[in-house]
């Protein structure tokens, strides 16, 4: 049974329709390339200029993670396959020396923009922590969102060097 559906499906793919797509896909590649060449952005170093097609390859406002240490077998799918799982990945590209074909063990990631910047921005609140020994010395300590929704006045036992001994650490405001 399988073969003989195997036969029909053979029959019904000419080699003219293989072709044909075949021809659709290599058009499509061609004016895949012509679009990424006019979105080509240009960029001048050293008394040099030229278009780099490559950024054309990215998301518009997009926020790229750098990653370094990668080893020369890693490939765009290894990272690509690794972030994948998070909703917010756009895309991965490991850089390689045009010449040898090696990596430069870094590549980039890419993220929404909009995203990182609204966490940046709502993640954390920065305050100052005084000490009670009268000193005037304190330390800045970051915040978290919930200690700030919460209301919480952060207090902790450091070690105030004015004074040579560890002593309690008040939140205030910052100036």
């Amino acid at each position: 049974m399988a073969q003989q559906l195997f036969q029909r499906d053979a029959q019904t793919i000419t080699p003219e329709a293989l072709e044909n797509v075949k021809a659709a896909l290599a058009s499509s590649e061609i004016e895949h390339k012509a679009e990424a060449k006019k979105k080509a952005v240009p960029r001048k170093e050293a008394g040099q200029s030229w278009e780099d097609p490559t950024l054309a390859e990215w998301p518009e406002n997009d926020y790229r993670l750098f990653c370094g240490d990668l080893g020369n077998e890693v490939n765009d799918d290894v990272p690509s396959k690794a972030f994948s799982r998070f909703p917010t990945f756009n895309m991965a590209k490991v850089v390689r020396d045009k010449r040898t074909g090696k990596t430069s063990e870094y590549g980039f990631l890419s993220l929404p923009n909009k995203l990182m910047g609204d966490k940046k921005k709502a993640g954390a609140l920065f305050v100052r922590l005084v000490s009670a020994a009268g000193t005037g010395f304190f330390y800045v300590k970051k915040k978290t969102k919930t200690l700030v929704t919460n209301q919480t006045k952060l207090e902790f036992r450091k070690f105030d060097p004015r004074v040579n001994c560890h002593v309690l650490f008040k939140e205030e405001k910052m100036k």
